[in-house]
């Protein structure tokens, strides 16, 4: 019999910590708490979620090494104003906890972008696709290992963006940027995996279907480099896991970090 359950692995049950992590970055998102409001107390909170409070005491303190929270002795729990930093905080902490919100934005992006392609390769004019092969030909030039990442992502993200000012709707380019945070994270995450060639030149057939006017290969050309894209993301985001413990951080001390760093 044991032969048969050889292929069978147990069941991995998280520190209630990381589930009430998950949950509050959950909450943060939904808009019940405005930037540099105060948060319910934590007695509160562990009623609501009907958890102890040692166990919401420790998830709190994982939200405010990830800076999403200010821990004010006395005066309560703030959630953190919002500025340029803190939204890829918190789009980072919910890809490594699966945060569904979070993976919903991309599955999102991915499909705006297939839209997005098309529409430039319907619409395109000759500037835009003189100034998509300057920001292409940058990407190549960062893509070098001793050019810094950041480089490389600056490219890559202004390449997306130009393209949607080539797709000539105003709607998609605005939800685009809006998410400009995902997009940083995103190609940062993957950059960090030493990607930036293959990256590169997956970008190469989506600008030559844009240049030539043809809509249903910018639009598979886009899909098949987002699907190689969130394949990327999925292993850095494994390697990251891996590197924060192997298991996710889910430790027995309810999930705390070691270094007290953010990830990213």
């Amino acid at each position: 019999m044991s032969g048969l359950l050889a292929g069978i692995e147990p069941i991995r049950r998280e520190p209630i910590a990381i589930e009430i992590a998950r949950r509050l970055v959950d909450y943060l998102l939904s808009g019940e708490i405005g930037p540099g409001q105060r948060m319910p107390s934590e007695r509160q909170l562990a009623e609501a979620f009907g958890v102890g409070r040692s166990a919401m005491r420790e998830a709190i303190k994982s939200l405010s090494l990830l800076g999403l929270v200010d821990v004010r002795h006395g005066d309560g729990t703030y959630l953190r104003k919002a500025d340029a930093s803190l939204l890829p905080q918190v789009i980072e902490w919910g890809l490594l906890l699966g945060e569904p919100r979070t993976r919903d934005l991309v599955e999102a992006r991915q499909k705006i972008e297939e839209v997005i392609a098309a529409l430039a390769a319907e619409r395109r004019t000759d500037d835009d696709v003189g100034e998509l092969r300057v920001l292409l030909a940058r990407m190549e030039t960062a893509a070098e290992p001793e050019v810094a990442a950041a480089v490389f992502v600056e490219a890559d993200v202004a390449f997306h963006l130009r393209l949607a000012e080539a797709a000539r709707n105003t709607a998609l380019r605005d939800v685009l940027g809006g998410i400009q945070a995902l997009l940083r994270v995103w190609i940062s995450r993957v950059i960090a995996a030493g990607d930036r060639d293959v990256s590169y030149r997956e970008h190469v057939p989506i600008l030559e279907a844009v240049e030539r006017g043809d809509p249903t290969a910018a639009e598979a050309a886009m899909a098949a480099h987002m699907r190689a894209a969130a394949l990327r993301l999925e292993r850095a985001i494994a390697g990251r896991l891996a590197v924060d413990g192997g298991d996710g951080g889910r430790r027995g001390d309810g999930g705390r970090r070691g270094d007290g760093e953010p990830p990213g």
